[in-house]
């Protein structure tokens, strides 16, 4: 069973995806800030991350940096589910720095399309 770790702040959306995941088989963890997230993700190692990018105490961009320092978080697979299209300049910087393998805009995906872009990075 593959685990997955979802940090989203927005309840709804953390609940939906959690439920999505765990129907579809996988262990789920989750995070409703970035501080929480790299807490957990350090400490459960999961095979993938989805990861929102504004977020309370922690941003994502900060959250990506962060994990990639650890050793195990250089190579985490990490996928971008947020609100923001990737045009601001800094943001774009932070992308390239923190290599995530995909960068979803919440409002262009269905749920479905989260969970097929999930099993394409783990190979499943």
């Amino acid at each position: 069973m593959k685990k997955i770790l979802i940090i989203e702040d927005e309840l709804d959306m953390l609940e939906v995806l959690g439920d999505k995941f765990s129907a579809e088989n996988f262990e789920v963890l989750k995070a409703k800030n970035g501080d929480e997230g790299l807490e957990v993700s350090l400490r459960e190692h999961p095979d993938i991350i989805l990861l929102d990018l504004v977020m309370p105490k922690m941003d994502g961009m900060t959250t990506m940096k962060k994990l990639r320092e650890d050793e195990w978080g250089k190579t985490v697979p990490i996928i971008i589910l947020t609100n923001l299209s990737a045009t601001d300049e800094k943001l774009i910087m932070g992308m390239v720095e923190g290599e995530p393998m995909y960068y979803l805009v919440k409002s262009d995906w269905k749920i479905k399309d989260v969970v097929k872009k999930v099993k394409e990075a783990l190979n499943m």
